[in-house]
């Protein structure tokens, strides 16, 4: 029997396939006890899905409050009750002499920290159930506005009724959202058309595979050169590697405080840091020492 794998795969999310359905194929191909994604991508969305492999499940609390980074495709005039093109269609409004110039500008407004209505189609819960089945219910809960932070907005075309745009963004952010109070702010609505995740916790849509691509290479018996390390993984973690007799110390739960581990790196505004072993391998996330020098456990792996 092979070894477990105990990694991230990074995949490149086929439009129509629900984020559960990649994980549930993610899981299959590697037949691996558990897998988790950080992150949803809606069914008719593309692109990175972080999907974390036995062990690794661990991590994904790492990746989920990283920034990402989008293309979007927003069709204005047209409103849709789901702020995307899979919902019903519940308003349309002419774009009259709208220019260019114009929504350039008011595309420029959302740039920086705004508040966020989510959608009450999304996969938020309510009461343990999530606000998507409830709508389709005809119960519909919209849940207050909460902050979110817009990095970067940047059109890059206009082809009316037509707007493409990238947008960098912290987590939590809804594209959809923004597409729908975009075309408010414009006067004539709007929904989002098309979505593609192209950046997500420190990986690129070029780090990305797709499910035939990893499909070919589990017949060939590579899948294991899919999956990156976890210390590789969280490659933006500050991180101390420690003798074998300390290692064995931390993998056993033992209570550490600062002094126990020489050459600490400086805080960091994670508020975490790594453990390596001698031979590189991540043995531990830590949370940085308290005023007392203590040091806590995020997570502990085992050989």
């Amino acid at each position: 029997m092979p070894p477990e794998l105990n990694g991230i795969v990074v995949v490149d999310k086929p439009e129509g396939l629900s984020s559960a359905r990649v994980v549930a194929r993610i899981k299959d191909m590697f037949g691996a006890r558990k897998v988790g994604h950080a992150g949803t991508l809606d069914p008719a969305a593309t692109g990175i899905l972080i999907c974390c492999l036995n062990q690794a499940t661990r991590l994904t609390r790492f990746f989920l409050n990283g920034d990402k980074v989008y293309e979007a495709e927003l069709t204005l005039g047209t409103v849709t009750d789901t702020q995307d093109a899979t919902g019903a269609v519940v308003a349309q409004h002419p774009l009259g002499d709208l220019s260019e110039q114009r929504i350039r500008e008011t595309a420029n407004r959302f740039v920086g920290a705004i508040d966020q209505v989510p959608p009450v189609y999304s996969a938020l819960k309510h009461r343990g159930t999530p606000l998507y089945k409830l709508a389709r219910r005809g119960a519909a809960v919209e849940k207050p506005a909460r902050p979110v932070r817009i990095y970067r907005l940047t059109v890059s075309e206009v082809a009316l009724p037509t707007v493409r745009f990238s947008v960098s963004c912290s987590s939590g952010t809804y594209v959809r959202t923004l597409c729908a109070d975009l075309g408010r702010q414009l006067g004539c609505g709007g929904h989002l058309k098309a979505l593609r995740r192209t950046a997500s916790g420190g990986f690129s849509i070029e780090d990305a595979i797709g499910l035939d691509e990893l499909a070919l290479r589990a017949e060939q018996g590579r899948l294991a050169e899919t999956v990156v390390t976890m210390n590789a993984a969280l490659a933006f973690v500050p991180n101390v590697v420690v003798d074998a007799r300390l290692a064995k110390r931390i993998q056993n739960g033992a209570k550490l405080a600062a002094a126990d581990l020489p050459g600490l790196p400086p805080p960091s505004h994670l508020g975490v840091f790594k453990v390596l072993s001698p031979q590189g391998r991540l043995i531990a996330v830590l949370t940085e020492p308290s005023p007392a020098g203590i040091l806590n456990y995020c997570c502990v792996f085992s050989e």
